[in-house]
């Protein structure tokens, strides 16, 4: 897929489902419970054990099913890494030159994160194909994505954090192209109990607001 077709992808979706869990098991079930719910943008953070492993054997599973991306990235040799086991997006939480200069390289989508005005067209202008907003429910969630995109509406922006069913509509409606979401999405109750069911419900709720907003 190239760089086109997945941001393409990544617009479409809508959601970005963020999966920040405690082993590869669990990893993989809630993947193929985001995908029963209709989400189809996932990305894999660093942070759960064998992240590398997991991003190949999602590609495996799936294959063009789902786009599959690496999140939580700190430096370029991880983001190579990622993207040698088929990510095909990376996302960070704050704005690394040496990542982003690796991803274009790649002809891999990045992401890196930016919370300022300033942070954001630094990113931007630095080769982000879209900038992550975070932690974006901190200063002001949905109102402050609109009050960025009247000066800047030629970046598209992911805002993460704060994001949860019932505000992501508010979201798209504020101009953001996507949005991430973690712990609302794949809420760690049901993470506990194992309850996939509860995770495609959500799933379905958070893919049904984008559909409701995005018809306003």
């Amino acid at each position: 897929m190239d760089r086109t077709e997945t941001i393409a992808r990544i617009r479409q979706a809508g959601v970005i489902a963020i999966i920040r869990v405690q082993s590869a098991d669990q990893a993989l079930n809630v993947a193929e419970a985001l995908r029963q719910g209709g989400v189809t943008v996932i990305e894999v953070t660093m942070t759960v054990p064998g992240a590398i492993d997991v991003v190949r054997s999602l590609v495996a599973r799936f294959g063009r099913e789902v786009t599959l991306g690496v999140g939580t990235v700190l430096d370029a040799a991880t983001a190579r890494a990622a993207v040698d086991a088929g990510a095909e997006f990376v996302v960070s939480p704050g704005t690394d030159p040496d990542t982003i200069a690796a991803c274009r390289a790649l002809s891999t989508i990045v992401i890196p994160g930016a919370l300022t005005p300033t942070e954001v067209i630094h990113a931007y202008r630095l080769g982000a194909d879209m900038v992550k907003v975070f932690p974006c429910d901190a200063v002001g969630g949905a109102a402050y994505i609109r009050a960025l995109r009247a000066p800047l509406p030629h970046i598209p922006l992911v805002p993460t954090g704060g994001v949860d069913a019932a505000t992501v509509g508010d979201f798209i409606k504020a101009g953001a192209s996507a949005v991430g979401a973690g712990s609302s999405l794949v809420e760690k109750n049901a993470l506990a109990r194992g309850d996939w069911g509860a995770i495609i419900a959500t799933a379905r709720a958070f893919v049904r607001a984008v559909q409701v907003a995005r018809a306003i």
